[in-house]
């Protein structure tokens, strides 16, 4: 059983144990979240799709870690021959769930 989920602007396919990265939440570590923009749950060939959203479909999770790190994102900025060079470095945070249900 698996559902697309719309979590804070961006859809992800969970399923039951996953763990995922998502966009930083408000919940601290240990708590419980419950997603209600649902928009597709599969449930052992039975498909429902939402139009937006599937009418009582809800995902649950547990909120792992409430400040994780991505991946080092750097940008490098250079205009040739006027000896201009720049470099930003970027860690987004976010926050590891972990999915306990699908109803």
């Amino acid at each position: 059983m698996y559902a697309i989920v719309d979590i804070a602007g961006q859809q992800f396919k969970v399923e039951a144990g996953n763990e995922i990265f998502v966009q930083r939440l408000p919940q601290a570590n240990g708590e419980s979240v419950e997603f209600t923009k649902v928009l597709l749950v599969d449930a052992d060939g039975a498909v429902k799709v939402g139009a937006p959203y599937v009418d009582g479909a809800v995902v649950r999770a547990t909120v792992l870690d409430d400040n994780a790190k991505a991946d080092k994102v750097l940008v490098f900025k250079k205009i040739r021959r006027k000896g201009f060079q720049k470099l930003n470095g970027h860690r987004q945070k976010l926050s590891k769930i972990q999915i306990n249900e699908i109803a």
